[in-house]
């Protein structure tokens, strides 16, 4: 079973939308570390928070902030991968497989859709939420249960096209569905304490509101 809101004390912060809900604001003030991308330190730092790690091509820091924090840069040119990615990769490498992800929404809707996305890649080597100010979206690769309450908002993404879906406890059930577009699974219902999707191998995005 999927809690609602996983203990993952890791926290990465990106440069979208600073949250503004507490249950989010929470992550960061109790999180046991801190890894921002490099757009996104400012930003806390108007909380009075300091990031432990910053990580990213730097392209989005002021030189002030370069200098302060020199000790703690942790530069990648790659261009291949943004400065999320790169995070979560500082991340995996250093052994912290539980992350918590804040300011990957809002902003620009391109940055959301990709950011999302990447969930269920980062999936694949590491336990992963996304909190925004609404809610929490979680990868799903295999089938699973997720904790939920009557009437909780749920909406399922298919990553996959060719994925097959079955849900139990929805208030609108799929049964061996493909979703071949985004807008297919969203607007669902929790009809008791949790629900189930099944699925094979694949890859889908779940979120739940608070």
């Amino acid at each position: 079973m999927i809690p609602l809101i996983q203990n993952f004390k890791t926290v990465v912060l990106a440069d979208g939308a600073f949250p503004s809900h507490r249950t989010p604001l929470s992550f960061l003030y109790q999180a046991d570390r801190i890894i921002c991308c490099d757009g996104a330190t400012q930003n806390l730092l108007n909380t009075g928070l300091t990031p432990n790690y910053i990580v990213g091509d730097l392209d989005s820091i002021s030189e002030i902030l370069k200098d302060r924090f020199s000790s703690i840069l942790f530069h990648n040119p790659e261009q291949e991968t943004n400065d999320l990615t790169k995070a979560v990769q500082f991340c995996i490498k250093n052994g912290w497989q539980e992350i918590t992800i804040l300011g990957s929404t809002g902003k620009r809707e391109d940055h959301t859709l990709g950011n999302l996305s990447l969930l269920t890649d980062y999936a694949e080597k590491a336990r992963v939420q996304s909190l925004t100010d609404y809610g929490v979206f979680v990868p799903q690769l295999k089938s699973a249960s997720y904790e939920s309450y009557p009437g909780q908002q749920v909406s399922i993404f298919s990553l996959s096209p060719t994925l097959f879906l079955t849900t139990h406890h929805l208030v609108y059930p799929i049964k061996n569905q493909m979703l071949t577009s985004w807008w297919q699974g969203t607007l669902n219902e929790a009809a008791s304490e949790h629900f189930t999707i099944e699925m094979k191998e694949g890859k889908a995005l779940v979120f739940r509101e608070y």
